[in-house]
């Protein structure tokens, strides 16, 4: 009974640990793509370490306990009972603290891809076979996927269709789009550039096709291109609402009979 109470005594202040250590962060808005590549770089020094010290040892007991000749019988090593439990125990509670560790930091990069900042700009998405489409909160929509630097962006997204899913490689982060229910998904542009979206969910024959370019600006410049797309639709309305019977004068020619 001491045995299994001190067994779970550690197993809870390893859980508590790891949470405390993989929770640490510099209270700044966090960001998805960072704590992902982070938590893949704890697996990869992992599967390193472990897996060098196991191809050392099984490289040296090849050719430390090999068969000098046919008939040679091996002896095992005898052990007391403190050595028995001792390589039970130690190389397992290793094991479970850096599985813990790594739960830990994986549970809390789930949060922060889950948990979308106070002031992130939103955008709906509409994905439809095969184009993708975004929509701003003044109404406006475009084919291009414009956000400012360093302001984080949720994105609400549905489908006019089938399942879509809206994968942003350079941010780590990917959601499903289904016809009749809103998903979403976030993430932190931290640098002005271009990049682009893909849809990883086959949709048909042009599924391969099905992908958009996102523009990473500064707050100014997105501020102007926000307002020129939305002079663009409302001219595009104002056109649009003209009767077909009605003939809207060439420019050029408007200019000729003012000359004339």
């Amino acid at each position: 009974m001491k045995l299994i109470s001190l067994f779970r005594g550690l197993v809870l202040t390893l859980l508590f640990t790891s949470s405390a250590l993989a929770s640490g962060g510099d209270g700044l808005t966090p960001n998805p793509a960072e704590e992902w590549d982070d938590l893949w770089g704890h697996v990869l020094i992992d599967l390193f370490i472990m897996g060098g010290i196991f191809a050392a040892a099984a490289i040296y007991m090849v050719f430390k306990f090999r068969a000098k000749s046919i008939d040679d019988v091996g002896t095992p090593v005898k052990l007391s009972t403190a050595q028995m439990w001792g390589w039970a125990l130690i190389p397992a509670f290793i094991f479970m603290a850096d599985d813990f560790y790594l739960a830990a930091k994986g549970w809390t990069v789930w949060n922060t891809y889950r948990r979308v900042p106070e002031n992130a700009l939103e955008v709906k998405v509409t994905g439809s076979m095969w184009s993708w489409e975004f929509q701003y909160d003044n109404g406006s929509t475009a084919e291009v996927l414009t956000v400012p630097v360093g302001r984080p962006i949720v994105l609400r997204m549905t489908s006019d269709d089938v399942v879509h899913s809206f994968f942003l490689p350079k941010y780590r982060v990917k959601e499903d789009l289904m016809p009749g229910r809103v998903t979403y998904l976030w993430f932190n542009p931290s640098e002005v550039g271009k990049t682009y979206v893909t849809c990883t969910e086959f949709c048909g024959a042009q599924h391969a096709e099905m992908n958009a370019e996102v523009n990473v600006v500064t707050e100014g410049e997105f501020n102007v291109w926000l307002k020129g797309i939305e002079g663009a639709d409302a001219a595009q309305a104002d056109t649009e609402s003209i009767p077909s019977s009605v003939n809207v004068p060439d420019k050029a020619e408007s200019i000729k009979k003012k000359r004339s």
